[in-house]
């Protein structure tokens, strides 16, 4: 983030040696832990940028820590090995504790809600409470990823070729990054100048994807955004979920039923596509905001 706002682009390395990327906006003076805290994780082929426009206008600057990782192999994260869940997961931990920030809030969309879910399952008591905006779960995919789903067998070939190409030193040196705030802005004008315009059709293209990442990296995590997650029944910490009247990722209805599995759960309906940060950012923001001062307060019970 940036545009006049205090966050920055910081740097660390984790316990194998990568050296991964976060954006971090702490509250005020005070020292990350001394605040709550809000990660923010962003989906398939994004980046922390994601979130720029969040962190730049929501009222929680100030009063929590915000931090956003690049998952490796993504933004300046760059990296060309093996990632997953497995991997972020660590990373993650990783993150936390070099930055100090203690039991977060877990926001993420798309993939990132996926990890979001893995990570919580695995350390509970790391975790105040999750925020799942239009999150995928693969037995309810839809589209092109519903076909990756169906040609898991296919993905996994690939990436073996392409990590054997890369070993070999057959890879582009150097990728610029992606500002999707600046996108965002683009693709809400368009939208506009073009009301018959879907956004799946902008934010849905590998080509245009495979500019900022990675094939090996953009490979595995089509693999991975298929693979089983961990029974919504056994997710022991709030979740509120953001779910988009009907998605291009995901069969919306199948969607319901899984959320509603969770223990503790409320969901909030929002009139947008999968990018709901794009075409709904005011009051995306507003209910985030609200879940999140909820699960600050200890609030639960949905």
């Amino acid at each position: 983030m940036n545009r006049g706002g205090q966050a920055q682009v910081l740097r660390f390395r984790a316990p194998d040696g990568a050296r991964l990327c976060y954006c971090l906006d702490p509250c005020g003076e005070r020292s990350p832990g001394r605040c709550p805290a809000l990660v923010l994780l962003h989906g398939l082929a994004s980046n922390h940028t994601r979130f720029a426009e969040f962190m730049a206008r929501t009222r929680l600057r100030g009063h929590w820590t915000l931090l956003a990782p690049d998952l490796r192999g993504h933004g300046c994260s760059l990296y060309r090995g093996r990632v997953g869940h497995d991997v972020w997961c660590r990373d993650l931990a990783a993150l936390l504790d070099h930055a100090g920030v203690g039991r977060p809030v877990l926001l993420g969309h798309s993939l990132g809600a996926q990890l979001a879910l893995v990570f919580a399952r695995r350390h509970p008591e790391a975790v105040r409470g999750l925020i799942l905006v239009d999150p995928v779960f693969p037995e309810a995919l839809a589209g092109p990823l519903a076909a990756a789903r169906r040609l898991r067998w296919l993905l996994a070939g690939a990436i073996a070729l392409v990590r054997l190409a890369n070993a070999l030193g057959l890879r582009r040196r150097r990728l610029p990054q992606r500002d999707l705030w600046a996108l965002d802005e683009a693709t809400r004008a368009r939208l506009a100048a073009e009301p018959g315009r879907r956004i799946a059709d902008l934010y849905m293209s590998p080509w245009a994807d495979l500019r900022y990442i990675p094939l090996a990296v953009y490979l595995q995590e089509l693999r991975e955004v298929t693979r089983p997650l961990p029974a919504p029944e056994t997710i022991t910490v709030p979740v509120r979920v953001l779910l988009s009247a009907g998605a291009a990722t995901s069969e919306t209805a199948a969607v319901k039923e899984i959320v509603a599995r969770f223990p503790d759960v409320h969901v909030t309906g929002i009139d947008a596509d999968h990018w709901m940060l794009t075409e709904r950012p005011v009051e995306t923001r507003a209910a985030i905001e609200r879940y999140c001062e909820e699960l600050a307060g200890g609030g639960g019970n949905g």
